[in-house]
């Protein structure tokens, strides 16, 4: 219970009065706001009204708890009152309120706010025993009106105030509105402008390329003559040269083959850029292919101690690739590691990564490394890294990038790891298909850049050939263009999105009949008519068996369809 303050009984109407004004005398004495005090006599007034009603007598006890004003109302007789309307309505003017169906109590509890001072216990009890006898009903009708009154100032007062503050919110509202629409234009003119400068770097890409093919082509033509001609005038049917005349010729004969391979490298690298390196792939023996470049390469170890080695993992065999390719990738990395290594080894090894479906290529020298700042800069065209043993050797800074060129045609990777002074490790990961494609083209369509290239190299092998759109717009243009025989859809993409780009396939009298796989990260599609994965953790065995659902399923609509169209016919 607490500290008791005091007591009161109600037993007719003049003491339904009375409590209420004790009630608020002694909420304002513990500290509880104006509005809290009116709150506290609302509450005891209907529930001493209540019980008068139904003929019960009450005693009332206010009592102070820790920071709490705690009011009981025991009935002495009469009906039960827990459930009345009073009751419900003094609930909400109090913070707590609890019913004893036992001792039919009601309990009040207002909370007193900390900030708020409260006088000692003493000097409450002498304050309300210097209380006057209670005022008539007439008095404490007035004394309601006025609490009313200035409670209705209050309200016009925030009234007020809230409609000024209605008036600042819709002018900022107003400004801002006005702030988004110039920005959104400003926005809009940024994207107009971005379109132009890629259409213009399109352009100057697109001129390089041509620029690149046609002098390679233009050069090629008169190189090819200065070597036939270089090897007509040292040949055996030639007439006799001086010494020094043969090496000249020799050396113009040199010169001009390094020339000719300058300018196939920078065909090579325009057909990679302009993305028409396709490849043909066929059933290739690895064991072969690794022992014919040792073979090839071999005399290019330096008599005092270079060795080149290679090892095949068994498990390997022959895998579906393109031979030109792969050798051209090999062949470049195995030159290098014997250019840059001046003592010890350079080991061509080749495993299988079950995991990722994968070859594993291991290129690892004992050479002069690479410094970590170049690691990346050794992919960009005609890049070299400064050193001794670089002007020492020949090369145009070409070969590394046309090999990962290639590397990322075949659907596969090509990374460096080095140490300066220890050696460098190039691995060449390409997708490990040992059988002949079971689909034809797929196209991936998805704004991830990352997850088209992983779905290239999950595919390769097992589709013919693999097409990539950024988006549902790009898709949908490429699919008309050149239907697919299978689609991997993301739903989440910019411009026209999975869900969107699925409709417009099924209302298309060609589309209609692509099987399509959702590959995304909303892995959840009700009613969905076709395979649904999630990017979580997905493998490549789950993602063929998809597609292979997908098709199996469009091939078996197809069948129905046709046996329906011909029952039709006969009947």
């Amino acid at each position: 219970m607490g500290e008791v303050l005091t007591r009161a009984e109600i037993s007719r109407d003049q003491d339904v009065f009375a409590v209420r004004q004790l009630g608020r005398r002694i909420a304002e004495l513990v500290g509880l706001e104006s509005q809290d005090q009116i709150r506290v006599a609302t509450a005891l007034s209907e529930i001493g009204r209540e019980a008068l009603a139904r003929g019960a007598g009450s005693a009332v006890v206010f009592a102070l708890r820790e920071d709490r004003l705690v009011i009981t109302l025991d009935y002495l007789d009469g009906a039960d009152v827990r459930e009345s309307e009073g009751v419900k309505l003094a609930g909400r003017m109090v913070d707590e309120i609890a019913l004893s169906a036992e001792d039919r109590r009601v309990t009040l509890v207002k909370r007193v706010p900390e900030s708020r001072r409260r006088r000692p216990l003493d000097g409450i009890r002498a304050e309300l025993a210097r209380l006057s006898p209670p005022t008539a009903a007439l008095d404490v009708l007035r004394e309601q009106n006025r609490e009313l009154a200035g409670t209705l100032e209050e309200v016009l007062r925030l009234n007020a105030e809230l409609a000024e503050t209605n008036q600042g919110v819709l002018a900022l509202y107003n400004q801002l509105s006005a702030e988004l629409e110039e920005t959104n234009r400003g926005v809009v003119a940024l994207y107009a402008e971005l379109d132009e400068k890629s259409s213009q770097l399109r352009q100057a890409a697109e001129a390089r390329q041509r620029f690149w093919a046609n002098v390679s082509h233009e050069l090629r033509l008169p190189l090819t003559s200065i070597i036939g001609l270089v090897r007509l005038l040292l040949g055996s049917g030639a007439e006799p040269l001086t010494e020094e005349q043969q090496h000249q010729i020799t050396l113009v004969g040199t010169s001009a083959e390094t020339l000719l391979a300058l300018v196939g490298e920078l065909l090579d690298l325009a057909k990679a850029e302009s993305g028409r390196l396709d490849p043909h792939p066929s059933m290739v023996d690895v064991v072969a292919l690794a022992e014919g470049l040792r073979m090839t390469l071999q005399p290019a170890g330096r008599a005092d101690g270079v060795t080149l080695s290679v090892d095949v993992s068994d498990e390997i065999g022959e895998m579906f690739v393109d031979e030109t390719m792969l050798t051209t990738i090999l062949r470049n990395l195995l030159s290098n590691a014997l250019k840059f290594t001046e003592y010890g080894e350079v080991r061509l090894t080749a495993v299988v990564d079950p995991a990722m479906a994968e070859v594993v290529f291991t290129v690892a020298d004992t050479g002069v490394g690479i410094p970590p700042e170049h690691l990346e800069r050794v992919f960009e065209e005609f890049f070299q890294v400064p050193g001794s043993l670089q002007l020492k050797t020949k090369g145009t800074g070409l070969g590394l990038p046309y090999a990962r060129r290639l590397a990322e045609a075949l659907g596969g990777t090509l990374e460096l790891a080095s140490r300066p002074g220890e050696g460098t490790t190039a691995t060449l990961r390409v997708p490990h298909s040992m059988a002949s494609p079971e689909v034809g083209r797929v196209l991936v369509a998805d704004d991830d850049a990352g997850f088209r290239a992983v779905a290239r190299r999950m595919l390769f092998g097992f589709a013919a050939g693999v097409d990539e759109a950024a988006d549902g717009v790009e898709a949908l243009n490429l699919m008309r263009e050149h239907p697919p025989e299978v689609v991997l859809v993301d739903l989440l993409m910019p411009r026209l999105d999975g869900t969107a780009l699925l409709h417009k396939m099924a209302e298309d009298d060609v589309l209609c009949g692509v099987p399509a796989v959702v590959v995304s990260v909303v892995s959840e599609q009700p009613g969905a008519s076709h395979p649904v994965l999630s990017k979580h953790g997905l493998r490549r065995d789950q993602l063929l068996e998809a597609i292979r659902e997908a098709v199996r399923d469009e091939a078996g609509r197809r069948a129905g369809s046709v046996k329906g169209d011909r029952g039709g016919a006969h009947d």
